[in-house]
């Protein structure tokens, strides 16, 4: 009898032990379902702050970009050009040249950043012999050749043109040919 009483007193510290053990794992197990809930959530809330991150960013960019572009459009529009002009009429013994002279100066708002440029565009000339003149003046103009420079000349380029070229008349006849049959 001894063992029977020995049983019934252990038996309810068996049932609790074993309930205890049953309700741990469910609690355990469903623990493991609401952490794995708060990670997605986690996860997703992770994915949303990056994308907004990343959109953030680019227009970020593109407003830097844009206030870039307008301030240089505006320092650019500080340039400007200052232009004036006047005509000037050259007369000697031999020729009348009347010419425009255009100035032009850089400024940057009232600042000049240039002296005066000048350039000058002839309108009107009117010379007795423009082309002796001009030839007359040009610095890289050949000088004239004498006679026997002229023909020592005309004979090398009659012999470079010759061995440069096949004979003329046989591409004449050939040609000829193709084209009569």
């Amino acid at each position: 009898m001894h063992m029977d009483a020995f049983l019934w007193m252990f038996l309810p510290v068996f049932v609790a032990g074993g309930s205890a053990l049953l309700s741990f794992y469910i609690m355990q197990a469903r623990m493991e379902v609401a952490l794995a809930k708060e990670r997605e959530s986690l996860a997703e809330a992770r994915a949303t702050i990056t994308s907004q991150k990343v959109t953030m960013e680019e227009r970020i960019k593109a407003t830097e970009e844009a206030a870039k572009r307008h301030s240089l459009d505006e320092f650019m529009q500080d340039f400007r050009v200052e232009e004036r002009h006047y005509f000037r009429e050259n007369k000697s013994v031999s020729a009348r040249q009347k010419s425009m002279v255009l100035q032009e100066r850089l400024y940057f708002r009232n600042i000049p950043l240039s002296n005066w440029v000048e350039h000058e565009m002839v309108v009107e000339q009117d010379m007795a012999d423009v082309q002796h003149l001009a030839k007359g003046c040009s610095i890289f103009s050949t000088k004239a050749l004498s006679e026997d420079g002229k023909n020592a000349v005309s004979r090398l380029l009659e012999q470079a043109a010759a061995s440069a070229n096949p004979p003329a008349p046989q591409l004449a006849t050939a040609a000829n040919n193709g084209q009569a049959a």
